[in-house]
Order: C-alpha cells, then structure tokens, then sequence
C-alpha cells in the first residue's frame, strides 16, 4: 500500500486554518491525502478581534477554537510547537520542543516529513529598531499579549480610581504609536471601556481622566486607504476625545514618556505599539530566499522562489501582482483568498495539474470604532470604483467578515448556532470582561 501524500501547513491563523480545514475535509476525509497543521499554540483567535480582547469587550475564551477538536472533526492532524528548521534535501520540517508555564518540557524536539509545505506564520510588530519600544511598549500579535494587555489596563484603571478617592492626581496617558487599522480600532475600543468600567464600583474615575492619543508618523492616520476614509476616522476620534497626533514620528519610548523626533515628550503611562508589521526572524535561517521584511519571497501560484515544494500565505507572503510593483497587502482578505487558491493548487498538484496563479481582489476597507459607529469603502467587482459606507450599514459588512471566517472553519449549521449562542452570552455577561 502507497504511503499517502503528506501536506503540513505551518500556521494556525486565518489563512493557515481555513486552508487545512478544506484540505482535511476534502483530502483528509476521503484518505486521499495526510494533513497536519503545526502551531506553537493550542488554539485559535481571529487576529482581528485581539484588540477586543485587549479592551475587554470581547471574551477571548468563547471565541476560541481548540487545534484538536477542530482537527478531529475536519479530518487533520495537529502537532503542537514552533517551527524550528528545515532540511529541504530530505524534505524533514524540525519541530522545537514544547514546553509548559515553567520551562518544563512536555514533548520533545520532532522531525516531520512532508512532500508539501506551506507556512503561514503570519506577521509581528516592526519596531524599526525605535529606542526602548521592546522595553516599555505593549504589543498586540498574540493572544497572550492580548490577554497581558486586558489585565494591566484594569490595574492601571483600579489604581488610578483609588488615587482619586483620595485626591490625587489620577490622570492615565495612554498612547497608542501606530494610526493604522489596529491603532484606530483600539483606541475607540479604549475609551468605551473607560466609558463602561466606571459603572462597575470604579466610582471616582471618569472617561475624561484616561487621554487616549494614537501617533502617526504619516501625514494622516490610516495612510494606506483612501483619503475620505482617513478623514472619517480622524473625525470620529475627535468626536470620542481621542487625541490625533499626525506627521510626529517617534524617536525614543521610556517608560513613563514618549520623545518625539522633533524632541518635544508626551507622558504615557502605558504605551502600545502598533505602527508597521514585519514577518517572524527567524524565516530569513530556512534557505528560503527573504526579503527585508522577512517575507518569503514566492511565485504568483505562491510557490517559493527557492523551492517549488514549500508555499507561502498570508503576512510571510512576498507574492507579486501582475500590473503592479507592489505585492500583495498583509491583509487578513488577502490571506483568505491565497487560502481558497492554494487549496485549488495542492488539489491539483495531486492530480498532476498546473499551479493557479494568485490575483488579489481588494473588497475594501472597514474600520469599526467599537460600538459608536463603523466606517469603510467597499470596492465594486465590475467598475473598480469605491463606495463609501458608514454607520449600521458599514457595522453589519464589518461582523459578516468574521461570520464568512466562522463559516469557513465551521459551515453555515454550525456558525449559526455559534451565534445564536453570542448573542445569548452578550445578554447575560457583562458589557466588558472584569478580569
């Protein structure tokens, strides 16, 4: 009896998982093909949704998706633990040990064989090499950062109430360094929660004491979308008495200020960075050929340049366009679509087939100011212009984006049940999570 292809994707994130799901559930069910999916985690958040978490307005433990279980229902395998190497002549992936909260290992280093790789590893943070950012800046790549986040802000909120019973100064200076998406989108989610967290015995604090600035280095915040998006956004951060600090690129981060280029200092009690991304270091010691922001550098069927048996998705991607010197955007839409391509391509590979080159489709932007309003441009198929959208309307594109990645893991029955089962613990739990 042949031994069966061996397909591993290196990467539970959006594209990774939707990736193995449809693999497992066509490939894997029907014993045409071994999937496994390798991830350092045990579980799955939408990347999206972190500054949710973060804030606490979003409960991290019901929306999360258990590796094994999704496995054993779609049909996959799953090895827990970081890639740590790769020998391409022997097509052998290495697999770090993993290890628990105090250093103990609980499985050891691992060699995988494959006939096809794909990873999809995402992206983290780009400091730029800013003095003191690793140090005293707070970061939003993860899940544990997301969760480190949540708490440090409610003890931040519970000392400063304190300090205000009993008359001292309690301002908290928050500032986020980064206008993009996730820089906008958590500061409207900070300030609901310095709206909502006084209601819950933080009497003495008001939504006033916490000054919430994002820091744009650009001349406008969210400078890779269109101008009017951008003015939107700018306009309803005023509104929500978040200051916007354009065209102030940051030279230093301490840990009680920020100093600015041009040397004039901002306190900040808490300092989250979230300006540019750049794909995980460690990429750049495969052999695989990289470019300066880390990224595999791959064909347009996704392919490496260096390896026609490894490809690449999503933020780790460098994938060209035709027409365009620029590659693909790290965009959560892009990863989904280079998903349903390569699920296409590994099909056919199996078959003989030819790879299918990838054509990114940019659907529009979306930018969601927590519960106060959402902004966005939607793209048309046919003409290519946009359409500019806002309020109830944009709110109910922007939950269906994170309906369409359920439905993707799930299928229609079962994300419909998830969210009757949402909406239910909405009504019972608290508007933010306390702890």
């Amino acid at each position: 009896m042949s031994q069966l292809p061996h397909i591993v994707v290196v990467g539970g994130g959006a594209g990774g998982l939707e990736l193995v799901t449809r693999l497992g559930n066509k490939l894997g069910r029907k014993g045409k093909a071994r999937i496994t999916l390798v991830d350092a985690g045990l579980t799955h958040v939408w990347k999206p949704l972190l500054h949710e978490v973060a804030s606490g307005s979003l409960d991290s433990s019901s929306n999360e998706i258990n590796y094994r279980a999704h496995a054993r229902r779609h049909h996959y395998e799953f090895q827990v633990g970081r890639m740590a190497g790769l020998h391409r002549d022997e097509r052998m992936l290495v697999i770090a040990p993993f290890v628990d909260q105090d250093g103990r290992e609980v499985v050891p280093e691992r060699r995988l064989p494959y006939d096809t790789l794909v990873i999809a590893v995402g992206s983290t943070a780009n400091d730029f090499g800013t003095p003191g950012a690793q140090d005293h800046c707070l970061f939003l790549d993860s899940l544990p950062q997301a969760r480190r986040f949540h708490n440090l802000m409610l003890n931040a909120f519970l000392r400063k109430n304190h300090e205000a019973g009993e008359g001292h100064d309690h301002t908290l200076p928050i500032n986020i360094i980064g206008a993009g998406a996730t820089g906008v989108e958590l500061a409207a989610e900070l300030r609901l929660a310095s709206r909502e967290l006084p209601v819950y015995g933080m009497s003495h604090l008001c939504a006033d004491d916490i000054r919430i600035s994002v820091i744009e280095a650009a001349d406008r915040i969210l400078p890779a979308l269109p101008e009017r998006l951008s003015a939107a956004a700018t306009r309803e951060l005023e509104k929500q008495k978040i200051a916007v600090r354009i065209g102030q690129p940051v030279a230093e981060v301490q840990n009680d200020r920020i100093i600015m280029k041009d040397g004039s200092e901002l306190p900040s009690e808490m300092t989250i960075w979230a300006a540019g991304i750049k794909a995980p270091p460690w990429l750049t010691e495969l052999g695989l050929e990289t470019n300066g922001s880390n990224q595999l550098v791959v064909e347009q069927t996704l392919q490496s340049v260096s390896d026609p048996h490894v490809f690449a998705l999503g933020d780790c991607a460098a994938c060209p366009q035709p027409d365009s010197d620029k590659p693909v955007p790290p965009r959560a839409q892009a990863a989904h679509q280079q998903a349903d391509t390569l699920f296409k391509t590994l099909n056919n590979k199996l078959e003989g087939k030819a790879a299918i080159p990838f054509v990114y489709n940019d659907h529009g932007s979306l930018i969601n100011f927590s519960r106060y309003t959402t902004v966005g441009n939607l793209m048309g198929n046919l003409s290519g212009r946009s359409m500019y959208i806002e309020g109830k309307v944009a709110r109910l594109f922007y939950v269906s984006l994170y309906r369409m990645h359920q439905v993707a893991l799930h299928g229609f029955i079962r994300t419909g049940i998830i969210w009757i089962m949402d909406r239910v613990s909405r009504a019972m739990q608290p508007r933010l999570k306390l702890h």
